[in-house]
Order: structure tokens, then C-alpha cells, then sequence
């Protein structure tokens, strides 16, 4: 049996912890719902992937939950079978409570109250984290289970991934190796994008004229009567962000921005970015040009404490990005921007987009951010009045792009492509003119894609 340092897992949001303990005559484990962290009591059970009687092997998926953070697959940590589901689907689970009992073998090389990992809901693409040894091994559950059923030692392989990630491509590789066996070319990785507009509306003429709403094709039912439903999920945590923002008092600022160039400019890019598997839309960019602004006006970047006498500068820039999802409003942020390209940040995006839309963000994705973007505009609108995100200063929202008659600087009329920009900041830290300065200077970047190019590094 490996033995995880409780340690490592001290400061990863990836994962989270299930006590167990040996009830009845030694063969029934309990699994007990531990301390997740960051304030959790509760979890909602969102879909079981056993029954009661199902065998389960190590590593097979038992169940979904989510909180108010993200959505979490618990994993079996051992061969046997489900004797009990203590819970039905939206029930609430508690932290202590028992969430399943596994019928085993294995419990005599089990230790009392030991813990058990849990791994949050990925996507095929996610890795997550496991320890073996003390050393760090990046890997997804399917990855872990094909290592398992070849006899393979995950510390032997070396992963060739991001961050030294194991993929299956070098298990095989080792599995081959060992045998001497030769395996056909890997095919290249496939990056999935968000569902095209094709397969949820006709396809919109290239004229950008005025739109006809699409009407919802769900039909209305009556039911007669009021219903009563509890907050939880997503909705619950919204509840919880959006009351400790009514605290702040907020300054706003709205300005207009021609996108004209940057629109050609990604016309342009678009095609290269799909060779890469990565669809190119007009965020990494917005992303990447507040990025560069933050530099110049790291008080945007920070946090203040709740007594407000103290400032927290922070030196990533992990940039929010409000999603509107079937489960509610959820912001995950793309890590690091001040470090990445703009395709990494497209790259990112689209995992988020994916993950998101199935309801499979892990806590590390939804949470960390120091600055937040919502882009309204893809659902419609001009302006806004966004709200901040506590503990983060300032939030912008982005208006639909217009095709709009505008003045050159000969006093003659063009078409230009417009979008407009509301700011909102803590105006207890943040005044008017470094809120202006800093939309002053995102705004160049934007208007004049060229000049990004004599910041980045």
C-alpha cells in the first residue's frame, strides 16, 4: 500500500480527502465525507456510477458531487463491492457522515482511519495529481488503470506531457519496451472546442445586421403551482460571493473601444490557430492586453483584507472568465497570463469552455483569481454594471462588437467595429484616474494590436 504525505495534500485544491474505517467483522469499509477545506460542509450527490451489489475495481468511479466550489468524481480505492449507497441523487452528503460502504478483501492491509483520495471531475484530457513515494505523478485515472492492469509502476515512467504528465501514449511506449513490441504512431491529440454555433442555431449570414432572436424551443409547462426549491450549488456560492460584494463600494467607468484592426488581425490568425486544434476567439486577446495594463497598474491585481488595512499584491495574474453555464454562473480563470502566449491562453480557454459546459471544472480551475472578464456582449447588451468578485478589486464587462459609423481623424465617416467596456473597482483602494489610465491603456493594445508587441516578453 502507498503511504500519501498528508502534507502535499495541504495546499492542492485537486484534491480532496474520505476517511475510512473497519466496521462489522473487518470486510466493510466505510467511506466518511472528511474536511474538504476552503469552508465546505456539504456536497450535493449528483449521479451514482454504481449500484448497490456492483463490483468495483481501484481507481473506477463511484460517484459525482458537487459543492458550492466545483464538481468532484470520488474514486474506489479498493476492489470489492458496493454494499451500501447512503444517499440518493440531490441529496446532501455531510462532511463526517458516511457516503458509501465497500464489502473488501483488503482490509488487512488497510490501517485504521486511513485516507482515502478523492479526485476532482475531469474531462479525458484533465490529468490529476497521485503520490507515490513522496514523488508527484501527473496522470488520469485511465492512464493509472491501464498502468495498473500491465503491472507498471507509474514512478518508473517518464512522462513526456505538460509538467511531466504521464500520458498513455508512454505507458505504451514502456509497455513496449519491456516486451518488445512494436506500436503504430500515435495520432495527434485532439483538442475539443465548445460546440459550434451551427449545432445550436442556423447558420447566421456574414452580414452583421440585426439578429432575430432565436425563440427557446423548450416548451413552457404549467404546473398550477408555486414551487419551492433549496440554494445549493453554484447558485449557493453565488448567494455568498454576491452578499460580501455588496460591502464594496463600487466605482464604475465605461469607454468604447474600435476593434477594427484586431478584428482583421484574428480573421487572419484564426485559420493557423485551427491548424493547431484551437479555436481563436476574441478573449485571449482582451485577456492578454488587461494582462500587460496589470503590469503597469499592479493595484488592480490585488486584494485587500477584510478590515481593509492591508494590501495584497499578487504576482500571477490569474484572470477570471464569467461562463453562463446550465448550472449557473461560475468564473474559472486562465493562470499565469502574464506568462503565457496568446494561443496558450486560446488553448486554456477552450478547456475551460469544455470542462465547464459538462458541469467538470475542478476547484483549482474556479479558484485563485486575482481579476475577472465577463464578456456579455455573446449573449447581447452594450453596457453593464458589473459586480466584483470578492477578494478581487476590479471586474470589467465587454459588450456585444457593433458594426458602427465613426470620424477619422479627416472628419470623414467609416465603418468601424465597436465594443463597448464597463470597469467596475474598490473604490476604497482604487481611484478614478488609475481606473481610467489602466482602460486607457488596455484600450491601445486592443485598438493597436502591433503595440502589444513591444510589451510582451
Amino acid at each position: 500500500m502507498s503511504i500519501f504525505d498528508k502534507s502535499a495534500f495541504k495546499f492542492s485544491h485537486q484534491h480532496r480527502l474520505f476517511r475510512t474505517s473497519a466496521i462489522s467483522n473487518g470486510q466493510i469499509v466505510q467511506f466518511k465525507l472528511s474536511d474538504i477545506g476552503e469552508g465546505i460542509t456539504e456536497v450535493t450527490v449528483k449521479e451514482w456510477y454504481v449500484k448497490e451489489g456492483d463490483s468495483v475495481s481501484q481507481f473506477d468511479s463511484i460517484c459525482e458531487v458537487q459543492s458550492d466550489k466545483a464538481s468532484v468524481t470520488i474514486t474506489s480505492r479498493y476492489d470489492g463491492i458496493i454494499r451500501k449507497l447512503h444517499y440518493n441523487l440531490d441529496e446532501i452528503a455531510y462532511v463526517g457522515k458516511p457516503l458509501v460502504d465497500i464489502e473488501t478483501d483488503a482490509l488487512k492491509d488497510v490501517a485504521s482511519e486511513e485516507d482515502v483520495v478523492e479526485t476532482p471531475a475531469v474531462s479525458h484530457e484533465e490529468h490529476t495529481h497521485q503520490e507515490i513515494k513522496g514523488h508527484k505523478t501527473l496522470a488520469t485515472p485511465a492512464v493509472r488503470r491501464l498502468a495498473m492492469e500491465n503491472n507498471i509502476k507509474l514512478s518508473e515512467v517518464v512522462g513526456t506531457g505538460k509538467d511531466n504528465r504521464i500520458l498513455k501514449e508512454d505507458i505504451l511506449n514502456y509497455l513496449a519496451k519491456q516486451t518488445g513490441a512494436i506500436l503504430p504512431p500515435s495520432p495527434k491529440p485532439e483538442i475539443i472546442p465548445p460546440l459550434p454555433k451551427s449545432e445550436t442555431a442556423p447558420a447566421a449570414p456574414k452580414d452583421k445586421g440585426t439578429k432575430i432572436p432565436i425563440p427557446i424551443s423548450k416548451p413552457i409547462v404549467f404546473a398550477g403551482k408555486d414551487k419551492t426549491e433549496a440554494v445549493t450549488g453554484f447558485h449557493k456560492a453565488m448567494v455568498k460571493t454576491m452578499t460580501a460584494a455588496l460591502k464594496i463600494p463600487h466605482f464604475g467607468y465605461c469607454d468604447e473601444i474600435d476593434l477594427t484592426q484586431l478584428v482583421q488581425l484574428r480573421e487572419e490568425l484564426k485559420p493557423l490557430a485551427q491548424v493547431r486544434g484551437v479555436k481563436l476567439s476574441f478573449m485571449p486577446f482582451f485577456i492578454k492586453a488587461a494582462s500587460l495594463g496589470l503590469l503597469h497598474y499592479p493595484i488592480l491585481n490585488a486584494s485587500v483584507d477584510e478590515n481593509c488595512q492591508n494590501i495584497t499584491y499578487k504576482a500571477s495574474h490569474n484572470i477570471g472568465v464569467a461562463m453562463d453555464t446550465e448550472q449557473g454562473l461560475i468564473v474559472p480563470n486562465v493562470k499565469n497570463v502574464q506568462v503565457c502566449s496568446v494561443f496558450e491562453i486560446a488553448s486554456e480557454l477552450n478547456r475551460l469552455l469544455t470542462l465547464g459546459s459538462a458541469g467538470q471544472l475542478g476547484t483549482n480551475d474556479l479558484t485563485g483569481g486575482t481579476f475577472t472578464l465577463s464578456n456579455i456582449g455573446t449573449i447581447g447588451g452594450t453596457y453593464a454594471k458589473p459586480v466584483i468578485l470578492p477578494p478581487e478589486v476590479a471586474i470589467g464587462a465587454l459588450g456585444k462588437i457593433q458594426v458602427l459609423p465613426r470620424f477619422n481623424g479627416n472628419g470623414e465617416v467609416f465603418k468601424a467595429q465597436i465594443m463597448n467596456v464597463s470597469w467596475s473597482a474598490d473604490h476604497r483602494i482604487i481611484d478614478g484616474a488609475t481606473m481610467a489610465r489602466f482602460s486607457n491603456l488596455w484600450k491601445s493594445y486592443l485598438e493597436n494590436p502591433a503595440f502589444m508587441l513591444l510589451d510582451l516578453k
